[in-house]
């Protein structure tokens, strides 16, 4: 059992390290107060190739696994850009999966090196107002007609999509009622935003306000046959590859905010003297932020766990579900404990802590809540029966 990073993953953190190092938490903070897309911030890591870290090389990528890619994220998020940074490149780096695993190749041929230099933005259109999780009762429809499908609808919570010139779609072509599977009927494109014929409307939203998170209305859209991404009605089937990977990619998100949150509080108790002492010596203090760290890398122990299980083409559903849960709940309490620590300066936003906080409690509601993982335990490792 070897814990140590190889010598290309230390490579990959510190490299990383150094570039997200550039755009310091100030910068963060005007992005997020002017809900402003980091621009600079993108275009520094597309230029970097950091993009195309998982894509395979013959699209331009560097064909890497799920470990390098959290470590990437990780570390961003831990420079003090949070989800705002992460969310900026966290669909570009691994949301295509689908696309590699099952897409044609024209399709892949034609979509992924622009998403490798980071020249094209997609964004995910899987969730609806009325289906929630529950995926296999989302209603935007795609009728084909020829040699396009014609789609209709309404999609929520779609990040980027204002950014976005293409989007991951996946909508019905036959109705709920109409299969004999639930999870049959739903299909898959890779296709253009065409603001002629969707609406897109931001969620004002608690934090994350540098990446937007929308609405979209979908009235008339027509999808040519060869943006479809494998077979017509499988798509539940390729968007259940990529689940696990997204969950310890915002794990590792969860894990980078918890350490920027602890840093800065560590840093304050240090700095900060109330009756003539340093309040870091006093154990109200020091004791929680000691067990936030303690808690923070047991959480990492179960996520790097999770990564190798899955570059090694073995089962890591519970371990990427255990991750999920494990490191959204230690970031999100080592960022209310480093808020806790700064006392009344943890709630205006010139500490920063306030934006780590906002920003951890959505890795505890996205892309599933915590008590979907618990469900999950549940019912497929402790073999209880299905609660919901």
């Amino acid at each position: 059992m070897d814990f140590d990073l190889t010598e290309d993953q230390a490579t990959i953190r510190d490299a990383v390290r150094e570039l997200a190092g550039k755009f310091d938490e100030q910068y963060w903070v005007e992005k997020d107060a002017a809900h402003e897309f980091p621009t600079e911030f993108y275009d520094a890591f597309a230029k970097g190739g950091w993009l195309g870290i998982t894509t395979p090389e013959e699209y331009g990528g560097h064909g890497l696994g799920i470990t390098e890619a959290s470590i990437l994220l990780q570390e961003v998020a831990a420079s003090g850009a949070g989800m705002n940074g992460a969310s900026s490149m966290h669909l570009s780096i691994f949301g295509m999966h689908p696309v590699i695993v099952h897409g044609s190749e024209e399709l892949k041929q034609r979509t992924l090196p622009r998403i490798v230099n980071g020249d094209l933005h997609v964004c995910f259109g899987v969730t609806e107002p009325g289906a929630g999780l529950d995926t296999t009762k989302i209603t935007t429809f795609a009728r084909r007609d020829g040699d396009k499908y014609i789609v209709n609808g309404r999609k929520v919570w779609i990040s980027k999509a204002m950014e976005s010139e293409k989007i991951l779609l996946l909508t019905r072509t036959t109705k709920f009622e109409d299969v004999q599977k639930k999870t049959d009927g739903l299909t898959l494109f890779l296709t253009d935003l065409d603001r002629s014929k969707v609406e897109i409307r931001p969620i004002k939203k608690m934090g994350r306000n540098a990446v937007t998170s929308n609405e979209l209305f979908i009235d008339g859209l027509e999808i040519p046959v060869e943006d479809r991404v494998g077979e017509e009605g499988k798509g539940f089937k390729y968007i259940l590859d990529g689940l696990n990977p997204e969950r310890m990619l915002v794990a590792s998100e969860a894990l980078g905010i918890g350490r920027a949150a602890l840093r800065r509080a560590t840093q304050y108790a240090t700095d900060r003297e109330v009756f003539g002492r340093p309040i870091g010596m006093n154990q109200g203090i020091q004791f929680p932020l000691a067990d936030s760290l303690a808690h923070l890398d047991a959480a990492e122990l179960v996520l790097r766990k999770a990564t190798w299980l899955y570059d090694n083409g073995r089962p890591c559903a519970r371990e990427a579900n255990m991750a999920k849960y494990l490191c959204a709940d230690a970031g999100f309490q080592a960022a209310d404990r480093a808020l806790q620590t700064h006392g009344g300066m943890g709630y205006s936003e010139e500490y920063h802590v306030a934006r780590y906080f906002r920003e951890a409690r959505l890795t505890r509601i996205a892309p599933l809540s915590q008590e979907m993982v618990l469900n999950y335990l549940g019912e497929h490792v402790l073999g209880l029966p299905r609660s919901y």
